[in-house]
């Protein structure tokens, strides 16, 4: 089967180019993709070359992980459906994760289309739910998986570190649980899209101390700090203002850059979470959380590019030549 996909040839190189996906089989549907949302993150990390796969930094001497199709998440048109897959029918908008492909350094990606994918890489959207809204599940999934992972009573205050995808999703998530959140972040453009309507907090950390303001309105400490950002040194900096017994989410890419000072946890007998990927459950639990209109996916898209313009819309992010934050690739 041929089609389309957006490809990592090589280190900051991006190109949307014919590809060649494997014909579906009886657990398979086949989805011509209308949407996909970039993970400026994870997938930034593959394009530099820091990682060469989910959670394995690049290392001197390993094989560079390319060419590879960018990407884990999409929403589109269900055209086939397998004979095991009894569920679907041509005609339905759903939400697919990965998708077959040949010739590259993994098998599966994102952004491509047709977009062949075992049965359980795929969720039905429930009727009326946004398809753009829903093209980011993944991604949306892990802030879900950051702010359920810690206990929080109503009322506890929670620090999130950054101002990205994750960093929003995560104290949405809190939000929901019945937290008070303060999202902690150098972009005021993004910080402007939480709201402050729930006892949540904005935080410019660029122009603010951020041990000084956290002190001021949490001075019992807080119960959960969020780390979205992929730094060790943040959250040992930031471990005194933890209560005892409080809880630390671990959630950024931290490359070769990862060893943590246990010791330093124990202070105070905090626990450290450790999210990462995805699950059915989880998954299923974002897609009706999304659909309820707790996590809002829409207010945090600030580009959309036809998706034969991948490497422009890689270009802005790369180069922050404007503010970005949401990216998607329009496939129609």
């Amino acid at each position: 089967m041929k089609g389309h996909a957006v490809i990592f040839t090589d280190r900051l190189k991006v190109e949307y180019m014919p590809v060649t996906i494997p014909e579906p089989g009886p657990d398979d549907v086949v989805v011509d993709t209308r949407f996909s949302w970039i993970s400026n993150g994870t997938e930034g990390s593959f394009l530099r070359g820091e990682r060469i796969n989910g959670e394995t930094p690049y290392r001197e001497g390993d094989p560079w992980p390319f060419p590879i199709a960018a990407g884990y998440q999409s929403t589109g048109i269900v055209t086939a459906a397998g004979a095991n897959v009894a569920s679907l029918a041509p005609g339905e908008w759903v939400f697919s994760a990965l998708g077959r492909i040949e010739g590259m350094y993994e098998p599966a990606g994102g952004h491509i289309s047709p977009k062949v994918c075992h049965k359980s890489q795929i969720w039905k959207l429930p009727q009326g739910l946004s398809p753009v809204a829903a093209s980011g599940l993944v991604l949306t999934q892990v802030g879900y998986n950051c702010g359920t992972r810690p206990p929080v009573r109503v009322g506890d205050k929670a620090l999130v570190i950054g101002d990205g995808m994750v960093g929003h999703w995560s104290a949405q998530t809190l939000e929901w649980r019945g937290a008070e959140v303060m999202l902690a972040g150098k972009h005021d453009e993004r910080l402007a899209m939480f709201s402050e309507t729930h006892g949540g907090k904005r935080l410019n950390i660029a122009k603010n101390d951020l041990k000084t303001q956290v002190n001021t309105w949490a001075p019992e400490g807080i119960q959960v700090l969020v780390d979205t950002v992929g730094s060790i040194d943040t959250i040992l900096a930031c471990r005194p203002l933890c209560r005892h017994n409080g809880h630390i989410v671990s959630a950024g890419f931290y490359g070769t850059e990862s060893l943590l000072d246990v010791q330093q946890v124990r202070f105070g007998e905090l626990t450290l979470h450790t999210p990462s990927g995805w699950q059915q459950q989880r998954m299923d639990d974002t897609l009706a959380l999304i659909a309820a209109g707790h996590l809002q996916t829409l207010p945090l898209i600030t580009h959309h590019f036809p998706a034969a313009r991948a490497a422009d819309a890689w270009e802005l992010i790369v180069k922050r030549t404007k503010p970005v934050l949401g990216v998607i690739l329009d496939w129609e």
